[in-house]
């Protein structure tokens, strides 16, 4: 087995997240990190040997053999370029870029050049999401007519919170869609294969003026400030959205994405109406799948990669009865991402590459384009 040496760029909550998963794997050691400001002392702070303020410097240096992108929307773009026009494999974070067509150019680079590269859309690796897939492929679940569901958060309840994602030039023209329902919507094409060729969607901001902080606070820190520490910024970025969707198939879908929904820390709900069973996946009750049926007794399948499927099993690191939930699909992603370097597989597999990271601005755009214009859009049109 290969082992890899990895930097990793932007110490946030997700760039931590990585590491850890990272190491979880074996065979993969995070050599630097790179950061603004205090490079070094997050570095000490997550045990990693260096710490860098400029992460060209720390490619240029380390000559790493993959390097994670856990920063602003803004920057993706150019690190990832660096990094691919050096010969590295890279795994950023979602969305893939700020614009559709940065994203086609990346997309472009790592397919002319034969370059591994990953997209974290973990959630496609939660087991019962897998589970969903399987059964689906199998003809299990039969014809399917709808799939709805959603993506609820409560970090941005209050006009008192406050992140990077709520300004346009660092997160793009979408903020709740583009965060979390990007995550939704590739779990839905991921499990289902179909794919969405016409959105309706409807937007809203509900608080039109946050009080952003005068000083740097953590993302899902919750931390309270005084009046005087606040200025007034105007926000022009969606707390909320709900989008219609039109399949390849001749099947309807709808979700329902808010980042305003007091009580939910971080709830994804799927449901697939099939013409044999129906599914419901519940991700605050991650480890079981129900299944609907009309003609008999629903079930729920329990996380147990005995009695799953094969495909199930390969996102499954323990025993029935063992609890697996997100940090456990950083690392599952993470593994096929780096099986796939290792062998210098640029094929579309199970994880999300670069191709899939396009596909998502791709729906992305027709979301914005539709909400701004008040009618269904052709995705990709």
């Amino acid at each position: 087995m290969k082992r890899f040496r990895t930097c990793v760029i932007g110490v946030g909550f997700i760039g931590a997240a990585h590491i850890e998963a990272l190491r979880r794997l074996g065979n993969v050691e995070v050599v630097a990190v790179s950061d603004i400001p205090n490079a070094a002392a997050k570095a000490e702070a997550h045990c990693v040997p260096k710490g860098y303020d400029n992460y060209k410097e720390m490619i240029d240096v380390e000559k790493p053999d993959v390097v994670h992108i856990c920063t602003p929307n803004a920057s993706h773009f150019e690190m990832a370029m660096y990094a691919m026009e050096r010969g590295i494999s890279v795994v950023c974070e979602k969305p893939l870029t700020k614009t559709l067509e940065e994203a086609r150019q990346l997309a472009a680079y790592a397919r002319e050049h034969n370059i591994v590269t990953g997209v974290n859309f973990n959630c496609r690796w939660y087991p019962q999401v897998m589970q969903a897939k399987a059964m689906v492929e199998s003809g299990e679940v039969g014809d399917i007519y709808t799939v709805h569901g959603g993506y609820l958060q409560d970090w941005l309840y209050y006009d008192t919170d406050y992140s990077w994602r709520l300004e346009p030039e660092m997160s793009g023209e979408s903020r709740a869609f583009a965060d979390i329902g990007s995550h939704w919507i590739d779990m839905v094409e991921a499990v289902t294969g179909l794919r969405a060729v016409e959105v309706f969607s409807d937007f809203e901001t509900f608080h039109k003026t946050r009080k952003k902080p005068l000083k740097p606070i953590d993302t899902y820190s919750g931390m309270a400030l005084r009046p005087e520490d606040y200025e007034e910024k105007p926000i022009h970025t969606e707390d909320y959205c709900t989008v219609l969707f039109r399949f390849d198939n001749g099947a309807h879908g709808t979700c329902t994405i808010s980042q305003v929904f007091a009580g939910r820390k971080n709830q994804m709900l799927l449901d697939i109406a099939g013409s044999k069973c129906a599914l419901h996946w519940d991700s605050e009750d991650s480890n079981e799948l129900w299944i609907g049926r009309r003609d008999t007794f629903n079930q729920k399948a329990a996380k147990d990669p005995s009695i799953l499927s094969r495909l199930a099993a390969t996102s499954i690191s323990y025993p029935g009865g063992h609890v697996e939930g997100f940090p456990d699909t950083f690392k599952q992603n993470f593994r096929a991402i780096y099986a796939a370097i290792e062998k210098g597989d640029t094929s579309r597999g199970i994880f999300a590459n670069f191709e899939d990271g396009l596909r998502e601005m791709t729906l992305c755009d027709a979301v914005v384009r539709s909400a701004r214009e008040g009618c269904w859009v052709k995705v990709g049109e």
